[in-house]
């Protein structure tokens, strides 16, 4: 399996980032190697400071936006709920979200760096 058809079966929509992409598979590979740069950055631990979480908030807000530019979906669909609970102060929500959704992220990077 090479690394579209292994991020497919993590249900990464990789036909709708090529799409926004023009089809171009080269940028695209290069763009999964930015995303994991993202992951590392602004990587959200699940045990983020219940009472001043604005830094989660904005770190949680880039993995969302990196991973909606790529359609990588579970992580977009995971990241966009913890962003809202986040702003409508619900962190012990958010911080389940985040348990939840940590290790298929963390597949999702593996894949791409073995295949990368």
């Amino acid at each position: 399996m090479d690394l579209f058809d292994e991020l497919k079966a993590l249900d990464v929509d990789v036909d709708a980032g090529l799409q926004r992409l023009n089809g171009n598979k080269n940028l695209y590979t290069r763009l999964l190697g930015s995303f994991v740069k993202t992951i590392n950055e602004y990587y959200v631990q699940p045990d983020f400071d219940g009472n001043d979480y604005k830094e989660t908030t904005d770190r949680a807000h880039a993995i969302k936006g990196a991973s909606g530019n790529l359609s990588i979906t579970p992580i977009y669909e995971a990241y966009t709920q913890i962003v809202d609970l986040l702003r409508k102060d619900q962190p012990e929500q958010a911080r389940e979200l985040l348990k939840n959704i940590i290790p298929i992220q963390d597949k999702i990077i593996e894949c791409i760096n073995k295949c990368m």
